[in-house]
């Protein structure tokens, strides 16, 4: 593997379990990253921003890739009124990412707060951006977790 970014030498230094994909170096969604690297869909993990309001702490919460979000769930857990989801253009202002390259590795010491939906646990590795477009990472889930200090939880929408 001859890529290497912020989010690679992090996992080096942790001396974590992990593999690389490179995928096309252009914006893939979850679903279609899955089908690239013929995966089950709900294996590869997509990253939501997720707005508390001006000047708040954002969140970022990681579901399976064919899953939508649900906003009521994630305000709970986060113990807060309502969360706003901010659009595609205000995610990348907020985490200095481009979409298709976010990933909770990348936002360590950022300021957000990380919330893993409990179905990751289901696989003995899930997929998740490797910092930017073109780059998936797999993991063992409770690496994940450790890692980022997430809460484990259902976010999952209908």
């Amino acid at each position: 593997m001859s890529r290497t970014n912020n989010v690679i030498r992090f996992l080096n230094s942790k001396g974590v379990a992990y593999t690389v994909f490179e995928t096309k170096n252009e914006k893939l969604g979850a679903l279609e990253t899955a089908q690239f690297l013929n995966i089950e869909a709900d294996q590869v993990f997509k990253s939501i921003v997720i707005s508390r309001g001006k000047n708040a702490k954002p969140l970022l919460v990681i579901i399976p890739g064919s899953s939508k979000v649900d906003l009521k769930k994630v305000a709970t857990a986060a113990d807060i009124k309502k969360v706003i989801m901010p659009t595609e253009r205000e995610a990348e202002e907020l985490t200095g990412l481009q979409a298709g390259g976010i990933s909770p590795l990348a936002l360590l010491n950022k300021g957000f707060e990380f919330f893993l939906d409990e179905t990751a646990f289901v696989f003995d590795r899930i997929h998740i951006s490797g910092g930017e477009r073109g780059l998936n990472i797999a993991l063992h889930p409770q690496t994940l977790q450790d890692l980022i200090r997430a809460k484990i939880g259902d976010f999952l929408g209908e």
